[in-house]
């Protein structure tokens, strides 16, 4: 790929960029995520064409050809895409079947009837943990708001008592946990492994979901202290079903593909020869595109038939679940294209350069930069993976362990402050009836809190491995 920097006619392309070189990139990132903010929130433009326009400008200002600047953002398009958007199809298909067999009611209907009063704020991170693992984040509401209003109601619970805690653990999630889009694309980008940070996700996830979400929950319900909007309660479609799949087996065809990855990462610590039989045959059993595809064959069965779906109902609901994730696909690999250009034009190594003399963690920089990407476009994705394009050059010298670390700090910061330029924040403000000032005292306060707490994990994590 052409170096697309202000030195692009240096003889020696890995040079240090002078300071003057330094100045007008940093202008040009400036410029790229201004148009892309600007485009999204005041002309309401898609995502995936903000990016791209975006992208352009980037290059255009970092002095590159506007042809090296195609070509760098469609290569990041079609990288990013190739290793991401199977991934993103196929957990799309095993939420759609986990959604329509009736698998979530399951294992929301069985922990909710054996947990108490006090207990139910825990219950419902559990539930939203449990579901949030394959499933999207907007899905993951939509699956739990029925529960959450009928929870609220039933035991006479402020709708924040058990709307924080669900939303906490959907959240910590989609920012930390792959194989959701945004941790899959910084994995990729920054070349970690994906089995340690799955593991070490999770020992970051548990802590933050609870000090956000239950915790938490408490003081959001003394802030907004409202009841849940009677409009708002969708169908369930374990309603519509004579038979459902019985608990134990949706929970472990849910966790199935997490169990190969850890094993996988389990495999390499302590075999650690890749010429090593157990070790070639754990790598290919354990690769994300693996273990998700055997969860969605498994779950055909244990799932669908279990629900008395047909072959062709099967099919249909297969289908069904590949057309709303078009456009997540699209964004994703059109933030894969922006990260490109960003890593062409030398940003980079600009980074590098730049922060040589500056006393702090590499985590604590990539989180910095992440936060500042969520505040301005409001994508919790596209922050993540143009922040792990920015700091990509970090994790070169980094170990197995502290690479998985700077994904975690990049998802962390990529929750940070929700506000009225994410979609996410309209969506949870809509389904809890509240005004925008409520939205901004539960839910934005919560996702800081979720960054905040999660950063402190992993500089933690940091100190000890």
């Amino acid at each position: 790929m052409t170096h697309l920097s202000v030195e692009m006619l240096a003889a020696d392309a890995t040079e240090p960029i002078t300071s003057a070189g330094h100045a007008q990139l940093g202008i040009a990132v400036l410029a790229g995520i201004a148009v892309i903010v600007l485009l999204i929130t005041k002309f309401k433009l898609h995502a995936f064409l903000s990016l791209i326009i975006g992208s352009l400008v980037l290059g255009a200002v970092a002095g590159a050809p506007l042809d090296k600047a195609i070509t760098s953002f469609s290569t990041g398009l079609g990288t990013t895409v190739a290793g991401t958007g199977v991934l993103i199809a196929l957990g799309a298909v095993l939420g759609r079947l986990l959604a329509d067999s009736g698998g979530a009611d399951q294992i929301v209907d069985t922990i909710l009837a054996k947990a108490g009063g006090k207990a139910m704020p825990w219950a419902m991170v559990l539930i939203a943990g449990i579901v949030g693992l394959p499933i999207f984040f907007e899905v993951g509401i939509v699956l739990l708001i029925p529960v959450v209003l009928l929870v609220a109601k039933r035991g006479n619970f402020s709708l924040m008592r058990i709307g924080i805690p669900a939303l906490a653990g959907l959240s910590v999630m989609h920012g930390l946990i792959p194989p959701h889009p945004g941790p899959l694309a910084a994995i990729d980008a920054v070349k970690a492994n994906l089995g340690v940070t799955l593991a070490l996700g999770v020992v970051v996830a548990i802590p933050t979901a609870i000090i956000a979400g239950p915790v938490f929950s408490r003081y959001a319900a003394r802030w907004v202290d409202i009841q849940p909007p009677e409009t708002m309660v969708p169908e369930r479609a374990g309603d519509d079903l004579e038979k459902r799949p019985g608990f134990g087996i949706t929970v472990a065809t849910v966790l199935l593909p997490v169990v190969m990855m850890l094993a996988k990462a389990l495999v390499d610590i302590v075999v650690d020869d890749p010429e090593q039989t157990v070790q070639r045959v754990f790598d290919v059993v354990g690769s994300p595109l693996i273990a998700l595809l055997t969860a969605v064959l498994v779950a055909m069965f244990t799932l669908g038939r279990a629900a008395g779906f047909t072959r062709g109902r099967i099919a249909g609901t297969v289908e069904k679940s590949l057309g709303p994730i078009a456009g997540v696909v699209l964004i994703v690999g059109a933030g894969g294209g922006f990260k490109q250009t960003l890593v062409d034009a030398g940003v980079g190594q600009m980074i590098l350069d730049v922060s040589k003399g500056w006393n702090i963690s590499a985590l604590l920089l990539a989180w910095l930069i992440a936060v500042a990407i969520r505040l301005a476009t409001g994508s919790a994705t596209v922050a993540t993976i143009s922040a792990a394009g920015l700091v990509g050059p970090l994790a070169a010298d980094m170990s197995t362990t502290h690479a998985a670390l700077l994904v975690l700090a990049i998802g962390c910061g990529s929750l940070f402050f929700s506000h009225v330029n994410d979609a996410g924040f309209w969506l949870v403000k809509e389904y809890f009836g509240m005004s925008v000032g409520q939205t901004l005292k539960t839910w934005s306060v919560m996702e800081t809190l979720i960054s905040v707490v999660g950063i402190g994990c992993v500089l933690l994590l940091s100190l000890v491995l």
